[in-house]
């Protein structure tokens, strides 16, 4: 299976295991625009997080004497990255639960 269909997969899978989490109790309808967008969010974060430990892994290999610096970096960029992760899906919760 080619990367493309996997990643089309692996949202799919996404979207319709988190759409039953934002159905509100007692209610049959379910709001499949927050659970889509959550869906999207940790997709659209994963891809981030591959790119920048790839980014910093080659770039450590290329020059091993600034491995500190690269590292901290790296962190850095991560943590914000998580941030907005994290605010993304309490929108989209926030969202779907109203």
């Amino acid at each position: 299976m080619s990367r493309t269909l996997r990643m089309i997969a692996v949202a799919l899978g996404t979207v319709l295991i988190a759409t039953p989490a934002f159905a509100a109790p007692g209610d049959a309808s379910i709001s499949f625009s927050a659970s889509f967008g959550a869906g999207l969010t940790i997709i659209g974060a994963g891809i981030g997080f591959a790119k920048i430990g790839g980014a910093a892994l080659e770039s450590i290999a290329r020059q091993p004497e600034a491995s500190g610096d690269i590292r901290g970096a790296m962190l850095l960029v991560a943590a914000l990255l998580e941030g907005a992760t994290f605010f993304a899906l309490i929108v989209c919760i926030v969202k779907g639960v109203a």
